[in-house]
């Protein structure tokens, strides 16, 4: 669970950031960072690089490490280190020096120099692997020679003409033996079949598995919303009144407040002895952000109440009913393209706005509260 309510945090975190039209860059430590919806490296004498955007774009060699989010990747520079990535379509284009840990719809790389871990739809090796290779997806093309041993899950292998295995071939399949293995790649010693359900690797996205996830998400939110509700239901009945009245108000005071915490990150970076306070920082700015939205949410999901002729909850009951409509509402909307993302932040700014004039009041807006 714990795990789980991070990989949440960073998402939304990361959703705030993307919906932005203008990049948001910075170098520092000879390390570059991009956000927003459309990134592009182009950048000589970076060591590790980290983007996320709508479609990520590198031009340029990195020495170090690529850690890459994003529905288009695109890498044609040359990575050094290690490479990470999450998207649909994943492409690199230049080599890998380290290894690289893969996950998306369809996913193309070339030669990489140490372990490779990726799982998706559609999968192409190319070039050499200078370690193992542990792969899952419905159609693999396989065309890489691999120095080391070889895992594969699939319901449909092609092997190219290139294709060579130095270590051992282990393959999972629905029917064991019904994937055509050429006795050039392979002696039979070095080769064993298994059942598909057997498979212990990285598993490729399904749309059963992305349900569960978008349920698990939603369920979460709601969760916590009731558990406020219970906890401290007049508090949380005067923010979400202050959302449904004055939306854009708490919009405004919201987006506010989160740059002055990540502000307050970059700044703390910049003087270097407080370099130790901005993961504080950084840490503070999530927990506003999964706050906010746990916020906003439950005030959608009044409001929906609200907008078919419901009174406003007051039992529990209809407050965890209240959350689990606008998790939900929110939680769907979101799945809309860029649109949802901007939902999203609105959503989650708002809430920030209503905790900050709860919990902080500030001097400025104190006549209109």
């Amino acid at each position: 669970m714990a795990h789980k309510l991070l990989i949440l945090l960073a998402s939304l975190f990361a959703t705030q950031l993307w919906a932005q039209e203008e990049t948001s860059s910075l170098v520092f430590g000879g390390d570059a960072f991009h956000a927003g919806r459309s990134v592009v490296h182009q950048d000589e004498g970076i060591d590790d690089l980290f983007m996320a955007g709508e479609t990520v774009f590198g031009a340029s060699d990195i020495t170090g490490s690529a850690h890459f989010a994003g529905r288009e990747i695109v890498m044609e520079g040359a990575v050094q280190g290690d490479a990470y990535a999450a998207g649909e379509e994943i492409t690199f284009q230049a080599d890998i020096l380290g290894d690289a840990t893969l996950f998306g719809r369809a996913i193309s790389v070339g030669n990489i120099g140490g372990d490779v871990r990726a799982a998706g739809s559609e999968l192409q090796l190319n070039g050499e692997i200078g370690g193992y290779a542990l792969i899952a997806g419905e159609k693999i093309v396989f065309n890489a020679q691999v120095a080391g041993d070889v895992s594969i899950a699939a319901e449909e292998l092609v092997w190219g003409d290139a294709a060579a295995i130095a270590g051992q071939l282990t393959i999972y399949e629905e029917d064991p033996g019904a994937l055509e293995v050429p006795e050039s790649l392979a002696p039979a010693d070095r080769i064993t079949r298994s059942e598909l359900e057997d498979w212990e690797g990285p598993q490729r996205p399904s749309l059963l598995r992305a349900l569960a996830s978008f349920l698990f998400g939603v369920v979460v939110i709601a969760g916590v919303a009731a558990l406020i509700a219970a906890l401290v239901p007049e508090r949380l009945a005067e923010m979400r009144r202050q959302i449904l009245a004055r939306p854009f108000h708490t919009l405004w005071l919201g987006f506010l407040t989160q740059s002055a915490v990540i502000g307050a990150g970059v700044l703390l970076a910049m003087t270097i002895i407080g370099l130790l306070l901005t993961p504080a920082a950084l840490v503070l700015a999530l927990a506003g952000g999964l706050a906010g939205y746990v916020v906003a949410a439950y005030a959608f999901g009044v409001g929906l109440r609200l907008a078919f002729g419901k009174p406003e909850p007051e039992t529990l009951s209809d407050r965890a009913v209240a959350a689990g409509i606008g998790a939900l509402s929110a939680g769907i909307i979101a799945l809309i393209p860029f649109l949802g993302w901007l939902f999203v932040l609105a959503l989650a700014l708002s809430g920030i706005g209503a905790i900050t004039l709860r919990v902080i009041r500030p001097v400025f807006f104190s006549d209109s509260i």
